[in-house]
């Protein structure tokens, strides 16, 4: 138990210090290129960056959770799925390249054609990538995959900001991605050179698509479930409103992506060396509801009242109307924020699924959300509401049926760990309001700080009264 606490520690820490430095090079770059390019640029790369994040998908198909899972593979099995992931990534990247007229056609944006097949190389490289990724996650190395991330972040960033100081326009946002694949697959193949065959059997590999297939469905219906709104947005009210809401979306998807991805990507290597003790994850989902929770419902309320600084201070004036889709997407991150620890526990639990059920729930109703604010309400912020309710409901059903199929247990501790941060966070919501009620300042850096300082000082003092300050580790102990 220890050694596990002390793998936990040291994977939460230096992934937490790469995300969080990430974080910074992120905003910086944004920051630099949302003063640099129009919004309808950012919007014809959204289009193209979602047809790339589907592919990459398929190139995966469900092969990252299984090597991650299933630590008895050799060193024969592992070189016949690279093989595998190499057959699919030239197939998918071929065709990705073959029907950028066809995307071009479909957006009637001219410019379409030539960034999906610039991009075809950053799909091909993600392919190949694949295994040799996983193996950096298998073998629990994560103070590596914190450092490789960092250069990646760096190099890749500063290339797209001296490519927009050129007048690349549009170019210069395609290139973080193309030379990021390159760089992670480079550095990442040479601490795992796995061999590559022509031919190599199948029936060895038999037993991780039983489990990889049903994570492999629910990728692709997360996909669509996560991404139907930039398509549906691009298409039908334009790319200029496309612009403004990629822009509030992937503002909201910072911090949440930041703290999501230096506690997730930490939990299932670790807990699926405790095999499948339900017992054992049950009271880690506690423990992880609670953390998560804390930090996410509170959060949500700060994004919600600081969403006029945070927009015109990072991207300019001419993003205001981002505004009012922000504030209601920064709404739904405590609730995304928890769930997104479902999904390792469904992995290490074994029942993929039951994850591939919650996803396909999931999908149908963001869909039909986003269905009704494109084509009825016809505007970014319906859409942004329909989503707040859509995960809401998600977010229900996904721990229903985890606490009905795997934990066979009630819900009344589920609840217990919910109940008082979200009451903090309304708490906090309703001390915002009185602070907003007053007229501050007029300086956008003034109000931030002093709306940040208010959150901070609450957040500690619900930490040191609330029970919390040892929450970060308890999971670990039964």
């Amino acid at each position: 138990m220890d050694n596990i606490k002390k793998e936990i520690v040291s994977g939460v820490f230096f992934t937490a210090l790469a995300k969080y430095a990430n974080l910074v090079i992120s905003l910086v770059v944004t920051a630099v290129l949302a003063r640099l390019l129009a919004p309808d640029q950012f919007g014809v790369v959204a289009i193209a960056t979602v047809a790339i994040a589907f592919l990459n998908l398929i190139a995966d198909f469900g092969l990252s959770p299984a090597v991650i899972q299933h630590k008895e593979l050799d060193r024969k099995a592992l070189g016949y799925l690279f093989s595998l992931s190499v057959y699919i990534a030239i197939t998918l990247s071929v065709l990705f390249f073959l029907s950028a007229e066809i995307i071009e056609t479909w957006y009637a944006q001219p410019q379409l054609k030539p960034i999906c097949q610039l991009l075809a190389l950053s799909l091909f490289f993600s392919g190949i990538t694949v295994v040799p990724n996983a193996l950096f996650f298998r073998d629990r190395l994560f103070k590596s995959i914190a450092l490789r991330s960092l250069i990646v972040q760096i190099i890749g960033g500063g290339l797209s900001i001296i490519a927009a100081f050129k007048g690349m326009g549009v170019y210069a946002l395609i290139l973080n991605p193309i030379f990021s694949s390159l760089l992670i697959f480079i550095i990442s193949y040479l601490k795992y050179p796995l061999k590559f065959s022509l031919r190599f059997p199948f029936q060895p590999l038999r037993p991780l698509f039983s489990y990889s297939i049903f994570q492999f469905l629910f990728n692709i219906i997360n996909y669509f479930s996560r991404n139907s709104d930039t398509l549906l947005i691009g298409k039908y009210l334009g790319m200029v409103p496309l612009g403004f809401y990629d822009k509030s979306y992937r503002l909201m998807s910072l911090p949440l992506q930041n703290i999501t991805q230096v506690i997730t990507p930490v939990i299932h290597p670790i807990l699926s060396q405790k095999g499948k003790d339900n017992g054992y994850l049950y009271e880690a989902n506690l423990k992880l509801t609670s953390l998560l929770s804390l930090i996410g419902f509170p959060l949500s309320v700060f994004l919600f009242y600081s969403a006029e600084e945070l927009i015109l201070l990072f991207f300019g004036p001419q993003w205001g109307l981002a505004i009012p889709s922000f504030k209601i997407l920064s709404l739904t991150v405590g609730i995304q924020l928890v769930l997104s620890s479902s999904g390792s526990i469904f992995q290490t639990a074994g029942d993929t699924k039951s994850l591939f059920i919650c996803g396909l729930f999931s999908a149908v109703l963001n869909v039909a959300g986003i269905l009704f604010g494109v084509f009825y309400a016809k505007s970014i912020d319906a859409v942004a509401m329909c989503l707040l309710v859509t995960f809401s409901v998600n977010f229900v059903q996904a721990y229903w049926l985890m606490y009905r199929v795997v934990f066979r247990r009630s819900m009344v501790g589920f609840f217990n760990s919910l109940w008082r941060p979200i009451f903090f966070a309304l708490v906090l919501g309703l001390i915002f309001h009185l602070v907003v009620g007053y007229h501050l300042s007029d300086n956008l850096v003034f109000r931030l700080m002093l709306k940040t300082a208010i959150y901070l000082f609450s957040v500690i003092l619900m930490i040191w009264f609330g029970g919390y300050r040892n929450l970060l580790f308890a999971f670990l102990r039964k």
